[in-house]
């Protein structure tokens, strides 16, 4: 029997019983369709995330208070507020002056008086506004360019002059129709004079990154104190030489804080790399998840599908029987019900990848979560759910092709 013939025979089979074969191919679909919308929400966030760290880039790190792993740890962030002291100024000038492979030091505290509330300006208010202190030099660290007047300077820095760098959201929202620079804006209770407006940047799932204002550091801890901790920046000239610069900055700090050769670290030094490894970490625990839910919805389905081929050789014994009479080998038989079998598998996973591609789509246009459907996706999907059709279709195929002629003809006689 040639193997076109057989795709026909499988399909009208399909046609004659469409109800049947919808509800044998049911747990196919959802588990085909389970598997490449995760893949496909997975490589978007990945792809998504990737892109907004390789903006930054991959030549720059961080210190803080707490690493990473104290970030996303409950009780070992409990320990590190115990054990880790506060970053100073007195810090960032010491790294700055010490640290020979970094090209740019830049601090940050974005803590204290209004991390984020209400910034009112030109008889309108703006919620949600996040507020920094920065030093001149975080312009080179910023995913951002200016886009009107200038940016922070040494001048503004030195006399903690009341002066604000904005982000265009805040253009759109509190100075429509007038040039902002030179405006004032009231934020945390203070009165700021506006000197530079930013790029825009985008959102992150839903959050824009437009909504800030950065203001002198020495100026925020004039009106909030010194309390809070810093986050200090570094910027090196290549890639290369990020581990070299990480280890040096840590060297200093250890020397500084008095730290034995054996005494874990009271700091946090972060770089895009470790982002990325514990955001795959993530999603790679996420995915193991659902793909273990769509390989349970994949064993029920190819039963199903096996049970309905064993119905299936049952009600057309006597077909058996006489295309055996008619000198159809037993290979011939054992090809039909493999190929029917993987054909109402395959049917299945193009239809859960039709289902997923109309659901990626739809809420990729409806929510801020990036779905991206690889190729690669659909090809591993469409192959995983034709394989199960055949390893299901094996018994049925083979029980088919055992049948003798006359046992064949006299069953439904």
């Amino acid at each position: 029997m040639h193997i076109r013939e057989a795709i026909r025979i499988a399909f009208e089979s399909l046609w004659a019983h469409k109800l049947r074969s919808f509800l044998t191919l049911l747990g196919i679909i959802i588990s085909i369709c389970t598997l490449v919308a995760v893949v496909s929400l997975v490589n978007g966030v990945n792809f998504y995330v990737a892109t907004k760290i390789g903006r930054l880039g991959l030549n720059t790190f961080s210190l803080s208070r707490f690493s990473l792993h104290e970030y996303t740890d409950r009780q070992a962030y409990m320990a590190a507020v115990k054990r880790n002291p506060i970053l100073h100024m007195a810090d960032y000038e010491y790294l700055k002056t010490h640290a020979k492979l970094p090209v740019e030091t830049a601090a940050t505290i974005f803590s204290g008086f209004n991390a984020t509330g209400t910034v009112k300006a030109n008889g309108q208010s703006m919620d949600q506004v996040s507020l920094r202190g920065v030093t001149p030099s975080d312009i080179s660290m910023s995913t951002f360019e200016v886009a009107q007047g200038r940016f922070l300077d040494h001048f503004d820095e030195e006399h903690r002059t009341m002066v604000a760098f904005i982000g265009p959201d805040l253009v759109t929202h509190l100075f429509p129709d007038v040039n902002p620079l030179g405006r004032h804006l009231i934020a945390g209770g203070h009165r700021f004079r506006i000197i530079g407006v930013a790029t825009r940047q985008g959102n992150v799932f839903g959050n824009s990154l437009d909504q800030f204002i950065l203001i002198p550091i020495s100026t925020f801890r004039k009106l909030n104190g010194n309390q809070d901790s810093i986050g200090i920046s570094f910027k090196v000239a290549n890639s290369s030489l990020i581990t070299p610069a990480i280890d040096e900055v840590r060297l200093l700090m250890r020397a500084r804080h008095h730290l034995n050769y054996y005494a874990k670290d009271d700091f946090g030094i972060i770089g895009s790399s470790a982002v990325m490894d514990l955001w795959h970490r993530l999603t790679g625990s996420i995915a193991a998840v659902m793909v273990g839910v769509s390989a349970v919805f994949l064993v029920v389905g190819g039963i199903v599908i096996m049970n309905i081929m064993l119905a299936a050789v049952t009600e057309r014994t006597r077909e058996v029987g006489i295309r055996k009479a008619l000198g159809a080998r037993r290979r011939d038989m054992l090809w039909q019900f493999l190929i029917e079998s993987a054909v109402l598998s395959s049917m299945g996973g193009l239809i859960g990848i039709g289902v997923a591609w109309l659901f990626t789509t739809v809420a990729g246009h409806l929510t801020p979560i990036p779905f991206q459907l690889p190729l690669s996706a659909v090809i591993v999907a469409l192959v995983i759910s034709t394989a199960v059709g055949l390893f299901f279709g094996i018994y049925p195929a083979a029980k088919a092709a055992k049948l003798e002629p006359i046992v064949a003809l006299r069953a439904e006689t």
